[in-house]
This record gives C-alpha cells, structure tokens and sequence, in this order.
C-alpha cells in the first residue's frame, strides 16, 4: 500500500515540477514578447511639427519619412532604442568605463582602462560646445530614445537577465558612442608604440630598420607616380639581435594560425569613365568585430531638403550616435569609410626629479598633473574609488617601469562633432571631401562618388599637425622630444580628385608615397597586400562596370598572399626531406592537390601554408613576444610592423647564417621544424591532417554579448556555425568574430540598383523575426537591394 502511495506522489511531484517549468517558460517567453518593438500602429507624439511614417520591410528595414529633420531624428531614435537599446548602452558604457555596473568586478579592468581617458567628462564638455541647432537635432534624438525605451512592454530582456535597469539616455551618451568607435578603431596605436620602443632598446639601429620596414612590395597607393619616393628595403646585418628566436623553455604557440588579420575594410570607387550608367560607383565593407546584434542598423530617411525638394538618405546608422547614416548615399552624393591607421597617438616618456616632488617634465618643461577621482560603480561591490592623473599631454601611464603620458587625438576637443551631419546635403565630390576634412570621427579614409561620375579620397576626422619626421613619431617619444600641438587645417589635407585609370582603393594599407604621406604618419597599416589584390581585381574589371560587378570585388579570396609560401614549402618539402617522414609527404600531398589558389571552406593546403608562416613567426620571434607580452598585453612583434611576414620572406630568401636561430643546422631545418609543428598542432586531436580544412578552422562565432555573462543562451543568442571562406591579406576577410560587418555598392542617384549585406539582423531581440534577417544572404555572398523593398509594416507618430 504505501509503495503505491509513494509512487502516486512522486509522480504528482514531478507533474508539479513539470507544471512549474512549464509555467516559468511561459513566463519568461511572454516576457520576452513583451519587450518586442513595436511595428504597427500610431502613437500620439508630443513635439513633433507634422506626422512621422517608419514603415519597414520584410527584413525589417525601416524608410523613415517626415515633413522636418527633427522629427526624423526623433522616430530614428524610437526606432533604435526599440530594436538596439542594450547595444547602444555597451557602446556608451564601453567609452565611459561603466561596465561593471552592468557585469561587475570582472568588468573592472576594461573600465580602468577607458577611465584613464574620462570620455564622459569630455563628452559633457563637447556637448556644450555644440551649435544650438546641433543640440536641437541631439535633443529631438534623444527623446526619441528615452520614449521609444518607456514604450516597450518590459524593459529590455538583457537587463532581467543581469539583474540590472536600463538607464535613460541622455545627449552625452550618443557623443560617447562616436569615441566608443575611437577605442575601437585607434585602441591598438598605444600598444604599438611601446612595442616598437622595446624593439628600439633591444635591437641595433641596422637591426632596426630590417625589422621594421616603412612599406612594402605590396603597396599599392593612391599616388602611383611616386613609387621612386618609396623607402628602399634596408639591408640585412650580419647579425640577429640578442632576443631573436623561439621563447626559451616553451613550445612554439601556433596562436597566429588561429589568428584572423584585425586590420580590415575596403572601400572602393569607379569613375564614371568605368561605370555602366555613367555615375560613380561606391563600395564599401568595413570589417569589425562581429556580434549580435551588428554594429550598424540599416535605413532609409526621407525629408525635404532646403530647396523644397525631397531628399532621400539609404545607408547605415549606427545606433546611439548622432542621428544620420555613417556610409550611404544622399542621392547626389556616395561615400564610403576605411579605418585610415594615421599616426594619432604619441607615448611621450615623463621626466623626474627628486628635487621637483609631484612634478612631471614633458617637453614643454615641468607641470603638475592635475588629479581626478572617477569613481566606479560595481555590481555588487562597494564603488572603486579610480584616480588619473593627468597632463597638459593627456593621462599617464606606466609601462615597463616608466611613466608616458598618452597624446591621442581622441582628447582633442575637435575629436567629436556633427560636421558628419554636413554630408546629408553634400552636392558633388568636392563638396563631400571639404566635409570629411572637418568631420569630427576617427580619422578615416573617405571615398566618395557623385551622380556626375567624380571620384574623389581624402581623410576624414582629426589630423594632428606635425613637424617632426614620419618614422620617429611611431615609438615612444623620450623625454623633451617634440610633439604635435595642434590640428591639421581642413585646407591641407591631402586628396586625391579623378585619378587617372578611373578607380580609387583604400583597404588600411598606406595611402600615399610622395607628398601628403608625412600629414597622415603610420599608425600601423596594413601589410598592403589585400589593397594591392582589390586594386588589381577592380581593373581587371575594365569599362561599362555594373553594380553588381563592382560589389563583387570584395569577395575575392584568392590566395595570392599565401601562395607565395606554399611556394617555399614545396621547395623545402624535397624528396630528402620526405624520407622517412611519412606526415611530411602527407603534408606536401594536400599542398599540392587540396588547393584551389583560394582561402575556400575545402582547402587543406591554404591552413598548412597559412599556418606554416605562423609557425615560422614563432621560431623567430618567439622570445619577443614573450617579452612584448609582458610590458603589455596586447603587444607583439605583429602589432609592432604588419610587414614581418616580408621580414621573414627576405630571411628565408637570403639565409644569412648570422640569423639563424641556434639549434638549426640551416634555414631548411628551420622550415622543416615549422611544418613539423603545424602537422602536430593539427592532428593532436586523432584527425588525419587530411581533415584540417580551411572551413574546420574559420567557423562563424558570432554571438549575442550576453551569452558571456549567460553562456547557457549561446545557442537561441548566437548565429549558425557556418565554415566561411576568406581570410586576412586579401579582399574577402573573414574570422570566426572578425570580418565584413556590411557590404555596400551603391551608384547616387541610382540607389535602386544598390546592393547590400550585413551578419545579422535589425533587432536585437532574439525572438523579432529580424535578429537574424539577411544572415544566411550574408554567408553566401547573395546581396539584397540596399533599398528597403515594399512596406510590411507601418509605424505612424502624429503630434
């Protein structure tokens, strides 16, 4: 009897529990319905001047159409908040250094770190110096978030996930949102910097100037007809520096073969000479750490423009900043953005005096710092209490024993504005590159066309005006050394209008060789190979170039960098290094018959040369990164000159035996031992190496930032595991979480025939059938019309 009554009410217990379960799925699935957008109706507005219409697509894609600018900014910032407000919150919390209000003590370190610079006080400053009807356009924008916030139905999911509550957002926030992007796109010059001041003091001066190469035999620049002002290829001493080699008691981390190149974009432009239609194309796709929700929120805006017409804006905006496209078109006008990597920041090394307590020596002569207490709100933890000290130069830091005082331009007080706002109304090429010139953005390469078929590149974003040489200005400065004092003018910022052959390329590698090439500086471009490889794509293209022929240039995956290696992998793999190494024979089987010439999802022979190289920059230059790691943690001898991979080439070219590591009976011993470690890296798991595709190692990771603090939700927050073709040193990037974060060709005033893609969808929201709309287009390279196509939704706000 009493089995039957147990057994009775275990099973009513566990109906119970699985009742209770259920009840709280339920719950927390209509809590996440809750916090949806909305998509339909209307919603009485006060403040606005005449009804506002965000009509959206299937994919979720909203024109946004008003009778004035402030009331398009106003349902541009419902639109974003509803759809992208947590998004917006890490973006101005990520600049501020509030993090860890959200996630905790484990925040604290990033936050430390973004404190050193006080975003947030200069952001309050800046927006006081902002024109009234800047601050006007601000506020209206700014309503529309905090209304577009108060108006879901539950707060947003991630904050019930964290325990946490949204924040209003105020004016500051969206200008905190543009230095954001400067931590993003300028973070790494610092770290550089005192790497290559390590390199400085470790190597001899010949040493130096092999090492760190000012261009390369890739460089493909705007200005062809200076190729005789290039640098020439310094020689190569006798001997290698005292670090030179593999770290000492450690193997060799093949770190670099799981390592996706973090310099990215291309953008790009055709003349009207080269164009089917006669109008300029413009390109562009801007490579960036992927995540869910994307960085950038594709839309339309319509509104008339000054003369009574309407003007129409199709582009992407990124959600939280002033409220405008970043890239697009304005129908007249196309432009299109490459991180720039000019020289912007200068370690400048602090003097001391035991006679002068309390005082710093900068090259102005003796001040000292001013103090400032930031006190960092914890979640639960008690507030640390973070001091700056901070000089006429910038905040100081230490680094290996020394204090420096960081001047990055991002300090300056021009470093953020709303000239960008300028290009909404920009009529031609040259009106859009005298706006760029006072655009207040991280430093950029500008591209833009015009409806006429012009074609014109300059910067645009703060330049610093400089006296000293280009080369000295990329380490640390010692103590008294000059640095800039002031801003480039608008009017000497070099350009580029209608070059000869009809097409412009930028893709982070160095723009110029002749004049002009000194205002920009090297703050760490890239290796040039990929520009060198769209350059040659885009003029293969020849005349009558379409949209879609154009747009296809950034997915060239061809391995013109790394064939170069396989080449001397083949040479070295010869029939005395096979014998008796039945893995190596194994190894130049795939070389040779698992290779299509491209970086493609099947390839075993790109993985075992790629990583090959890799190896190659462990054995010798293990020891200083070793060392690099520990001044800093981001330093390496790769942060320190993109060109190493030519660095080894010439090595590996030449052998000279007084830079051969020890150990080695010659340099083919040494490459023999690089494909060694890569076959053993790669099969340390019981595969065959015949497995180790491409595909196996570039697998999409890109994932909701929640399921960090929640790595339970990963799977319903991330997007599919897809194997991506494509890698860094050429045209197509692409890395688990690094890559092309949109793709854009568009003619102006043919916006209709523009073309688009992006890795993620327009909401935020797990459960919008948005999150991840235009994905699986995205993977496999189908692009969508730029345009958002008809109306499947319809949002009014009347006054």
């Amino acid at each position: 009897m009493w089995r039957r009554q147990w057994k009775t009410w275990t099973l009513r217990g566990l109906a119970g529990l699985a009742a209770l379960l259920l009840l709280a799925l339920g719950a927390g699935w209509l809590y996440l319905r809750a916090s949806l957008a909305q998509l339909d109706g209307e919603r009485r507005t006060p403040g606005l001047h005449a009804p506002v219409t965000v009509a959206r697509d299937a994919a979720g894609v909203p024109l946004i159409s008003g009778a004035n600018r402030p009331d398009v900014a106003y349902a541009t910032g419902f639109v974003h908040a509803q759809e992208r407000f947590f998004q917006m919150d890490l973006l101005r919390r990520t600049a501020a250094g509030e993090l860890a209000e959200l996630f905790g003590p484990r925040a604290l370190p990033l936050d430390r770190a973004r404190r050193l610079h006080r975003f947030r006080a200069r952001a309050q400053a800046a927006l006081a110096r902002l024109p009234a009807a800047d601050r006007a356009l601000l506020d209206r924008y700014v309503a529309g978030v905090n209304d577009g916030l108060q108006a879901l139905r539950a707060k947003p999911f991630e904050y019930a996930l964290t325990g946490t509550e949204a924040r209003p957002w105020d004016a500051a926030d969206s200008l905190l949102v543009v230095w954001a992007m400067y931590i993003d796109l300028q973070n790494n010059q610092e770290p550089r910097e005192l790497a290559r001041g390590w390199l400085r003091a470790h190597s001899t001066p010949a040493q130096l100037a092999f090492l760190l190469p000012e261009a390369s035999r890739w460089d493909a620049t705007l200005d062809a007809g200076a190729a005789a002002a290039a640098p020439g290829e310094a020689p190569i001493p006798d001997q290698a520096p005292a670090w030179w080699g593999p770290a000492a008691g450690q193997a060799v981390q093949l770190a670099g073969a799981a390592f996706v190149d973090g310099v990215g974009s291309n953008n790009y432009a055709l003349a009207g000479s080269r164009s089917a239609s006669g109008a300029a194309i413009v390109a562009d796709d801007m490579h960036l750490g992927l995540q869910l929700p994307n960085i950038w929120y594709r839309l339309a805006l319509r509104f008339p423009d000054p003369k009574g017409g309407q003007r129409r804006l199709a582009g992407v905006s990124l959600p939280g900043a002033p409220p405008t496209i970043i890239v697009g078109s304005n129908g007249q006008v196309a432009w299109a953005f490459t991180n720039s990597y000019a020289d912007l920041v200068d370690v400048v090394a602090l003097g001391r005096d035991p006679a002068r307590p309390g005082q710093v020596r900068l090259p102005g002569g003796w001040e000292t710092p001013a103090r400032h207490v930031e006190p960092i709100a914890v979640k639960g933890a008690l507030p640390e209490r973070f001091v700056v000290r901070e000089t006429s130069l910038g905040p100081i830091r230490e680094s290996g024993g020394r204090e420096y005082a960081v001047h990055w331009i991002a300090h300056d007080p021009a470093a953020v504005n709303f000239n960008h706002m300028k290009l909404e109304t920009a009529a031609n090429v040259e009106q859009a590159l005298a706006i760029a010139a006072i655009d207040g953005i991280p430093a950029q390469n500008f591209v833009a066309g015009d409806a006429a078929g012009n074609i014109g590149w300059t910067i645009a974003g703060p330049l610093p005006q400089r006296t000293t040489p280009m080369l000295a200005t990329t380490f640390p400065l010692e103590e008294g050394a000059p640095t800039w004092s002031a801003l480039l003018a608008p009017q000497a910022y070099p350009r580029v209008v209608n070059p000869a052959g009809g097409q412009i390329t930028t893709a982070n590698s160095r723009q110029l060789m002749g004049e002009g090439a000194a205002l920009i500086g090297d703050g760490g471009f890239d290796l040039g190979a990929r520009n060198h490889q769209l350059a040659q794509g885009l003029r293969a293209l020849g005349a009558g170039v379409d949209v879609r022929r154009a747009a296809g240039a950034a997915l060239d995956d061809r391995a013109l960098f790394v064939a170069g290696w396989r080449a001397r992998l083949l040479a070295a793999l010869d029939p005395k290094a096979l014998a008796g190494h039945p893995q190596r024979a194994e190894f130049r089987r795939l070389l040779e018959t698992s290779w299509d010439g491209r970086a493609s999802v099947g390839s075993v022979g790109y993985r075992l040369a790629r990583n090959s190289m890799w190896a190659l920059n462990g054995l010798l230059f293990g020891r200083a990164n070793q060392a690099l790691g520990a001044l800093e943690p981001k330093a390496t001898l790769a942060s320190a000159t993109s060109r190493w991979p030519e660095v080894l080439a010439r090595l590996l070219d030449a052998r000279p035996a007084g830079w051969l590591p020890p150990g080695y009976a010659d340099w083919r011993a040494l490459e023999l031992d690089a494909v060694d470690r890569v076959i053993a890296d790669l099969t340390r798991d019981g595969r065959p190496l015949a497995q180790a595709t491409w595909g196996r190692r570039n697998v999409a990771a890109i994932a909701h930032p929640i399921s960090i603090a929640v790595p339970a939700l990963a799977p319903v927050l991330g997007a599919p595991a897809d194997q991506l073709p494509g890698d860094a040193n050429m045209p197509r990037v692409a890395g688990p979480k690094f890559g092309q974060s949109e793709r854009m060709a568009v003619s102006p005033g043919r916006e209709e025939e523009g073309l688009y893609n992006m890795p993620g969808g327009q909401s935020g929201h797990p459960l919008s059938p948005f999150f991840l709309a235009g994905h699986a287009q995205w993977v496999k390279a189908q692009p969508v019309p730029l345009l958002p196509g008809p109306a499947a939704h319809s949002l009014r706000f009347v006054p």
